[in-house]
């Protein structure tokens, strides 16, 4: 929150170490639904003293001096609570602030360079809502760390390599270039891989064919890298359809597929050998992180060879640690990668730190995330019993909110209400994903996140757009509001103030947690506060001044709501 608990905070941080005759201890200052501010340091600080927790409390208020400026009420209660309340006021002046503030009170961090791993789709077989969360929450961790100013590089690490490929190129030489590539353009490339795959399986000398192919890859043969080529452009093409489909910001510039590090994968083993790491085990070489063990309680190893000299995702994922700091100098590595792979990154990173390669301040992150649920509580699948395709789920997304859309308005005209469907369908999704907790999985559910009510995207979305309907209805352009000075009176407008000025701690929260379901009961928080406050304070009937300061508190919920949910990657429409 800017200013005010950062002023709050300051003169009690003062205050106790007046109290304590020294300096470093730190008092907890919170917002709560009954006490704007309530600082619970003197219970600990009293311990430490061995002091009436009471007496502290009110030694600590009186060093304070005059809090009158800021608070309407200070008072010690139960064991020794200070509650503050803050003034309206103060309140009204902060909010002035932030409506002056392009950034609406959120400040800039001193900036990190921040790698974010996050869609990482296969070449030639199409997104399915596999893909989802990695996509969703990894966009909206790019959106959020840039807008505070971190440095953002997005890495989008596909999987062009490795031995599929040689069926898939024999496939391609067998139905011919041209009959591949428009197989492909189709958007087929599930129908393309099974039945490469299909000829593998069912016949030993497409199978002698591949094999050889992928040598031929591997070591650089110059056609068969143009028809490798071929195949990872043609996938990219429908990678990038789905992504510009629901508003990711990736694009071919952010590409680091498995290729890119493939001359790094010799350089792992051997640095990794000459600091001593390397072990054998059944043949293989492997490094052994301490921590890890297998059922029968032996040491596991992360094998970084294997037996015949081939490399694989943990060789893979140790050139990517290399590359992102050595190369780059990333200090923040973000991994947005489903929970299955929790040991397998947690060894990486541990084989990293321990080859020096992560040291501090360098960070790997692993961003874990639960899986898409059908209402059978399985992993989500289409009616044909395959994983459900994303761009499928996107259509049907805007199909469905076009509905929606029209029974709740059927006034709008037929343009408008399919680019509103469209920002509702696509919001639905992100946001039903967003707004659960990564780290759980969550049922799929259309009725629910395409609802008007709840803590939905299109509850918040509606939000928004009514009201830029009472600017629409007063004829009022609202540049015109935004500097006009807003007044508290009603215990609603309060109520609302308070949400708006936590803006900047939802965002920070959200970041510091790489949770965006924190920013969004955040929103939806805001959200119910508005409703509250135009059920209870009219706006457009009240008297000129009183009117006037409520139409700029609208105005700059509406900002909120519009760079809040901005942050999430979900557009909002100003009708609905």
């Amino acid at each position: 929150m800017p200013d005010l608990l950062h002023v709050l905070a300051t003169r009690l941080q003062v205050a106790f170490d007046s109290v304590a005759g020294r300096t470093g201890v730190d008092p907890v200052i919170r917002l709560s639904e009954h006490a704007d501010a309530q600082a619970n340091g003197a219970l600990a600080l009293a311990k430490e003293l061995g002091r009436n927790p009471r007496e502290v409390a009110q030694a600590v208020l009186e060093a304070c001096g005059s809090l009158e400026n800021i608070c309407s009420s200070v008072e010690v209660a139960g064991p020794g609570f200070l509650n503050l309340v803050l003034a309206n006021g103060f309140l009204a002046d902060e909010l002035s602030k932030v409506a002056a503030d392009a950034r609406l009170g959120v400040g800039a961090v001193a900036a990190r360079t921040v790698i974010i791993d996050y869609s990482a789709p296969n070449v030639a077989k199409e997104m399915h809502v596999g893909h989802l969360r990695t996509t969703v929450i990894g966009d909206a961790l790019v959106r959020l760390m840039e807008h505070v100013g971190h440095r953002v590089t997005r890495e989008n690490h596909i999987g062009d390599w490795g031995t599929p490929f040689g069926m898939l190129i024999e496939h391609l030489l067998d139905l011919g270039e041209t009959k591949a590539a428009d197989h492909l353009s189709l958007g087929d490339l599930d129908g393309f891989y099974k039945q490469a795959r299909a000829k593998f399986d069912a016949d030993d000398t497409f199978k002698d064919r591949a094999r050889a192919r992928v040598v031929s890859l591997q070591s650089g043969d110059a056609e068969t890298r143009r028809l490798w080529k071929l195949l990872v452009d043609l996938s990219t093409k429908h990678f990038n359809v789905v992504y510009s489909s629901i508003g990711i910001l990736l694009t071919d510039d952010d590409l680091m597929g498995e290729s890119a590090y493939n001359d790094l994968l010799p350089q792992v083993i051997t640095r990794l050998d000459a600091l001593g790491l390397l072990r054998q085990s059944d043949g293989a070489d492997v490094v052994f992180p301490p921590g890890y063990t297998n059922r029968d309680g032996d040491p596991l190893p992360l094998i970084v060879q294997k037996g015949q000299g081939g490399f694989n995702y943990a060789t893979s994922d140790l050139a990517c640690v290399i590359d992102r700091v050595e190369r780059i100098g990333a200090d923040l590595l973000l991994y947005v990668v489903g929970a299955p792979q929790t040991q397998h990154l947690s060894m990486v990173f541990d084989v990293a730190r321990m080859a020096g390669w992560l040291k501090d301040p360098v960070e790997a992150v692993h961003v874990s995330f639960g899986s898409v649920l059908g209402p059978d509580r399985k992993m989500l699948k289409s009616r044909s019993g395959d994983p459900l395709k994303f761009i499928d789920l996107v259509t049907e997304a805007v199909a469905r909110a076009d509905e929606a859309v029209a029974a709740k308005n059927p006034d709008l005209p037929a343009d408008e209400r399919a680019r509103v469907a469209r920002m509702v369908g696509i919001g639905a999704v992100k946001y039903a994903d967003l707004s659960t907790d990564r780290v759980r999985d969550y049922v799929f559910d259309w009725e629910r996140m395409l609802s008007f009510d709840g803590n939905t995207a299109p509850y918040l979305q509606y939000a928004h757009a009514r009201i830029c309907s009472i600017f629409r209805r007063a004829g009022i352009d609202r540049s015109t509001i935004a500097s006009v000075a807003i007044s508290i009176v009603e215990p609603q407008e309060r109520e609302l103030a308070l949400r708006i000025l936590g803006f900047e701690s939802a965002v920070f929260d959200t970041i510091e947690r790489y949770s965006p379901h924190r920013l969004c009961t955040y929103l939806h928080e805001l959200a119910t506060a508005f409703t509250a406050f135009y059920e209870h304070c009219p706006v457009l009937k009240a008297d000129d001044v009183t009117r006037a300061s409520r139409l700029a508190l609208c105005d700059l919920t509406a900002r909120v709501m519009n760079r809040g949910l901005g942050l999430l990657g979900i557009d909002t429409p100003e009708q609905m």
